[in-house]
C-alpha cells in the first residue's frame, strides 16, 4: 500500500486532531489548507460531501470523521503501535466510539442551549449532560492510558475531546480530566500539532 497522505484541514477546526494523529503516526503527509468558503466548492464536496475538515485521502481512498481517521490510520500504520492486538480492543472501541457519538452530541446540544426534557432520556444516546461526563471521566481515570499502560489512537480522540472542553469550558474541570490532558500534552506529537498549528492559525490571521 502506498503511503501517500494528503489531509485537508484548517488549523481553527477539527483538523487538529486529524494532524495530531498524523504526527503520533509519524509517515509524512501533504497538507492542503481550505478556508471555510472553499469546503463547499464542487472539487471539495467530491471528497467529502458534508463541506467540512478534516479529511484524508491516503492511496486514493477518502477517511473522513476524526473518530475514523484516527482507527484508519493505526490500522493502516501498525509500526505506529497505535492499535492495540485484536482481540485487546474492547475498552480500544468502547471509548473511542462514546466519544464520538454520545460525548459529541451532549457537548454540542449543551452548547446550543439544549437539555434533554425531564422523563425524556432513554431518547437521547447520552441520556444528560451530566451522565455522558461522568461515563467520560470512567474512561480516562486510570493512571495512564485507555487501554492500559499503552497509549492508542483512542487518547487521540478522546483526549482531543477533553483538551479542548478543558480550554473552551464545554467540558467540566475535574481532577480526573486535568490530569489525562496534562499526560497527553507532554507527548511529543501532541506539541509538534500544536506548534504546527499554531504557527499556521498565526500566519493565517496576519493581516494583509
Amino acid at each position: 500500500m502506498s503511503n501517500e497522505i494528503t489531509l485537508y484541514t484548517n488549523p481553527m477546526s477539527r483538523g487538529q486532531i486529524a494532524r495530531w494523529m498524523l504526527e503520533e503516526v509519524g509517515e509524512p503527509y501533504d497538507m492542503v489548507v481550505l478556508d471555510y468558503d472553499v469546503m463547499k466548492s464542487a472539487d471539495y464536496l467530491a471528497i467529502n460531501p458534508m463541506g467540512k475538515v478534516p479529511a484524508i485521502v491516503h492511496a486514493g481512498k477518502v477517511v473522513t470523521e476524526c473518530a475514523a481517521i484516527c482507527a484508519y490510520l493505526a490500522d493502516a500504520f501498525p509500526a505506529a503501535g497505535l492499535a492495540p492486538a485484536t482481540d485487546g480492543r474492547a475498552d480500544y472501541y468502547r471509548w473511542l466510539f462514546f466519544a464520538a457519538g454520545p460525548v459529541e452530541a451532549a457537548i454540542t446540544n449543551k452548547a446550543l442551549g439544549f437539555a434533554v426534557p425531564e422523563g425524556r432520556e432513554r431518547l437521547a444516546g447520552y441520556g444528560t449532560f451530566d451522565h455522558a461526563i461522568d461515563a467520560l471521566e470512567r474512561a480516562v481515570s486510570g493512571p495512564a492510558w485507555i487501554c492500559g499502560d499503552r497509549f492508542t489512537a483512542a487518547d487521540v480522540y478522546v483526549g482531543a475531546q477533553v483538551d479542548w472542553g478543558l480550554s473552551f469550558g464545554s467540558i467540566p474541570s475535574r481532577p480526573v480530566f486535568e490530569a489525562y490532558a496534562a499526560r497527553l500534552r507532554e507527548r511529543p506529537a501532541y506539541k509538534r500539532q500544536k506548534e504546527l498549528d499554531n504557527a499556521l492559525i498565526a500566519k493565517m490571521q496576519k493581516p494583509a
